[in-house]
């Protein structure tokens, strides 16, 4: 989305007029700065066109809804809807489980919603779970893999031992509350140890509503960081 635009125009609300077309917006969303007028005007150049520019820049609130709105646009996806399909990647899943895990291990495959959910379940489970949930989300990968090799579209399959995943929302959720009061109360940035894309997704979709800060990700993965900051 383009936030700033200069227009030209006769006068200051001609250019204006273009501006607004340009970035498609009302008047009210934006701010006006004027940058040249032709006030004073020489004896030479008063046969010449009268020119005003403006310069046109969207309200940073206005542009922050918009960014969400083009978020929650991207977040829709084309869902496998197909049930017949489903249920045969539900069967492989099953049986790939059957073979993969320990006799001490309990599993439930279900659909909701054309997605498949798995939860696994049983003692001494730990292993399963992997350093704040690696090992969960290396079988989602490969149990994924599994469910779509016959399918003609994508079908979501997520995976969770013993509610981890529930826990793990619960705590970044409380986390990103207690960071942004923090970032509110001293002026200052925070920035976050390294984190997956999914858990980083999480806190700053906690935080998105949260007009006061505003939250971006640096470094490379596995090494990327959340920074939750000041909204200036």
């Amino acid at each position: 989305m383009t936030n700033s635009v200069i227009a030209e125009g006769k006068t200051t609300a001609e250019a204006v007029e273009k501006g607004l077309k340009e970035l498609n917006v009302s008047k009210d969303m934006v701010n006006i700065k004027v940058l040249e007028e032709d006030k004073k005007r020489s004896f030479y150049s008063i046969l010449a066109p009268r020119v005003v520019k403006v310069e046109l820049t969207i309200k940073e609130n206005i542009e922050r809804k918009e960014v969400r709105k083009q978020e929650k646009t991207k977040e829709k996806r084309v869902t496998n809807e197909n049930i017949e399909e489903i249920e045969i990647a539900k069967k492989d899943v099953e049986a790939f489980l059957n073979e993969f895990l320990k006799q001490d291990y309990s599993y439930d495959v279900k659909i909701e919603n054309f997605d498949i959910l798995v939860n696994i379940s049983g003692e001494n489970i730990n292993h399963l779970i992997g350093y704040r949930g690696e090992t969960i989300n290396a079988m989602q990968v490969l149990i994924s893999s599994i469910a779509n090799k016959k399918s003609s579209s994508k079908i979501k399959v997520f995976v969770d031992v013993a509610g981890y995943k529930e826990r793990r929302i619960k705590t970044l959720e409380e986390l990103a509350e207690k960071i942004s009061k923090t970032v509110i109360r001293t002026g200052k940035a925070i920035t976050l140890e390294p984190m997956t894309a999914y858990e980083r997704k999480i806190i700053h979709t906690k935080l998105q509503e949260n007009d006061k800060v505003k939250t971006f990700s640096k470094g490379e993965e596995p090494h990327r960081r959340l920074v939750v900051t000041l909204n200036k």
